[in-house]
This record gives C-alpha cells, structure tokens and sequence, in this order.
C-alpha cells in the first residue's frame, strides 16, 4: 500500500529550484488512491504536484510521457510542466514527482447529465487516435481487465456468495465477447467523475491516465457508463443516453456495438466489484469498506432491468 507523502516531508527550497519557480506554497489535495498531491502556489502561476507514492522511476515516466502525450494530442487533458533541466520526472526525496499546470474549475459529482454528452465526446476522440500515436507506442494492452491471477483468486473468498455472483457473470461475459469481434483503440479505463474536471468554460478535462492501455472501445465505454450514469447507484438510462449521444457526436456505434454495450457494462463492474472485495478485505483489510463491493452486485442489477439483457 502506498505510504502518503505529506507537506512536511516535502522540501520545499529543492522543490523551487527543480522547476525555477518563486514563493512556493503547498496545499494538500483531496482524494487519490494510490498517490499523493498537492496544490502549488508560485510567483509563476497554479500548479499540480503529484508525489508518485506507488510509482518506481520507471513506471512514472511512462505515466508522464503518457500524459503529455494525450495533452499534445489534443485530448482535453493537464499539461506535464518539465524541469529546468528539461526532465518530465523530478525526484522528491526518494520519490518520483510529476508537476501539472492547473485547470480552473472543479470536480462535481455526480457530474451533470447537461455535461454527459462532453465526456462521451472525449472518450470518442480518445478512442479515434491512431493506436501507436507519437508518446503512446509504448502503452499497455488490456490492463484494465482481470487478469488470470486476479481470477485465480476469486475461489479462495471468503464471500461466497460473492464469490459465485462473480464467476456466473465473467462466465457470461466470456461467453458473449467470445462471439463477437473486439476492436482495439487507446482507452482511458477509469472515467469515474473524480477524474473529470469541469473547467470554468463550462467544457471538460480529462486526469488520471495510469490505466492507459489499448482495449476494446466497448469496455472503455461501460466503464464510463459506471463511472457517470449512475445516480445513487442506480444504472439512470437518461444518464447513458446522454453520455452515448455525445460518443456518436465523434464516432460510430453500431447496432452490433449498441447491442453488445450491457453486456460491457457489466463487465466493467464486475472489474470495479472485484478490484473493491480484494483490496478491502484481502490486500489491506478494512471493516470500514468490507462491503462496498456489494454496491456493484445492485448496480449491475439495475443494468439487467434497464437494458436488453433483461431479456
């Protein structure tokens, strides 16, 4: 489990001469599952600071290259600011670090259904880029998904209900996606409200791009569909409608597509349902969130009664 950075255990003088910046101030930010940020205040303007806390060097610059790519792209995203010395990663104490120019605005969530249609857009335009556009040649395939040994653990749960609600659906899963032809694109995986910003324009922005990868468009796509259109955590048919509708703005969707698109709703949370027993009751054991996996279990109840799978 990443071990938070805080202000204190920040120096603040190195920090300032990294970057060339004057009168740096910290403020913490909230949220943030893995790393640890903070807002910076400088002579020169806003800034995003993120201390990779569960990062090696590696794995950060690729996450910086992989951000600035999606930014020089066009993909309504942060700009990485570089060092003096023209390095996208600047060590902070034994930790790498990452600087983002910040965006006006603010995260709402739920985000407003008026705004559904704009993400549907981004997602589009994500999905249309070439797969080895220039700065993603590197990015993973498929990261989102569970992969064999997240499976090979789902057996041992000690819920065992969850355990066979689990199974029975990737089963299902497996069995539709086996019948159909999965396209490839450069997918985000985590379009969750907490990663959008609403800029003071009225547009959106895109953060977080650690789950980069390329996948079917159609996972991408019920990601979002758990991320945005659910109130309450309720599938809201309105709320998808909203979001596909800006999609097919940019790019097509099928009747095949259209038809295949529950099914990859569910799967999606049947990702976030499994990602959410095994870090609070497995990885990192916390009565406090010991069940909110269960959350999923009602919501891809609601995607069943709402959608053509009901049949």
């Amino acid at each position: 489990m990443a071990k938070y950075t805080t202000s204190d255990q920040l120096d603040v003088s190195a920090l300032a001469q990294h970057y060339g910046l004057d009168q740096v101030r910290l403020t913490p930010l909230a949220g943030g599952a893995a790393n640890s940020s903070f807002r910076l205040s400088s002579a020169s303007g806003q800034f995003v600071l993120t201390i990779l806390d569960n990062h090696d060097w590696t794995s950060a610059q690729r996450l910086a290259a992989h951000t600035q790519a999606a930014f020089r792209l066009g993909v309504p995203t942060t700009e990485v600011v570089p060092s003096v010395e023209g390095a996208a990663i600047t060590p902070m104490g034994d930790r790498p670090a990452i600087l983002k120019k910040w965006i006006s605005g603010e995260v709402q969530e739920p985000l407003p259904e008026s705004l559904l249609p704009d993400a549907g857009r981004i997602l589009a335009q994500l999905h249309a880029l070439p797969p080895r556009s220039p700065g993603l040649e590197d990015i993973p395939t498929g990261t989102r998904r569970l992969s064999g040994t997240h499976m090979a653990e789902i057996p041992s749960f000690a819920d065992r209900d969850f355990a066979i609600w689990l199974t029975d659906w990737l089963d299902r899963v497996q069995a539709v996606e086996a019948g159909r032809e999965r396209r490839s694109a450069v997918v985000h995986g985590d379009l969750f409200a907490d990663n959008v910003v609403v800029r003071q324009d009225g547009h959106l922005s895109v953060l977080d791009w650690e789950t980069i990868s390329l996948d079917d468009p159609l996972l991408d796509l019920g990601m979002a569909a758990v991320g945005l259109a659910q109130e309450a955590g309720i599938l809201v048919p309105a709320r998808l409608d909203a979001l596909l509708s800006g999609y097919r703005d940019v790019a097509s969707l099928s009747g095949e597509d259209a038809a295949a698109l529950p099914m990859e709703i569910v799967h999606a949370a049947l990702i976030i349902a499994f990602h959410r027993y095994y870090r609070h009751n497995i990885r990192f054991p916390d009565p406090a969130k010991s069940s909110i996996h269960n959350e999923m279990l009602q919501f891809v109840d609601s995607v069943v009664k709402s959608t053509s799978l009901r049949g």
